[in-house]
């Protein structure tokens, strides 16, 4: 039987410096760097990191938004504001991320609780930001 649930595959972010965002991915979110190699050496145009097995989160040059043509307007539209991209976690995947982060000195927000998500109310949740100004919320339920 085949599974026909809608999943996210992926978002794209625009970064000014794809490697550096990379960096900040892995080292203070603790996300793996996909296609960094290739980046580099100019045979993939974004690097992108993986949240799970299904989901990436590319970092797009800045520089490329000229560039969206798919569509009519795609090219004034680009990089319009997101108000954030949520990341759920388990409980140690929570406090590990934390943890991370305050090792690599990243403002937080203070934490809440039962903020509402796509599995009911949070137990825990904060705010964060990317060196490009991205807003990620990470929470976990139990």
């Amino acid at each position: 039987m085949t599974d026909h649930t809608p999943r996210l595959d992926h978002v794209v972010l625009w970064v000014r410096d794809p490697l550096a965002a990379a960096d900040f991915y892995e080292k203070a979110v603790g996300m793996e760097a996909v296609r960094l190699t290739e980046f580099a050496a100019g045979e993939a145009p974004f690097p992108s990191v993986r949240v799970n097995g299904e989901t990436i989160v590319d970092l797009m040059p800045l520089t490329y938004a000229r560039r969206m043509t798919m569509l009519p307007g795609s090219a004034e539209s680009a990089g319009h504001p997101v108000n954030h991209v949520c990341l759920s976690l388990s409980r140690d995947g929570f406090d590990a991320l934390r943890s991370r982060l305050e090792e690599c000195s990243v403002p937080m927000s203070d934490l809440s609780h039962d903020s509402f998500g796509a599995q009911g109310k949070a137990t825990r949740s904060f705010y964060f930001r990317d060196p490009d100004g991205n807003v990620f919320e990470a929470r976990h339920y139990d």
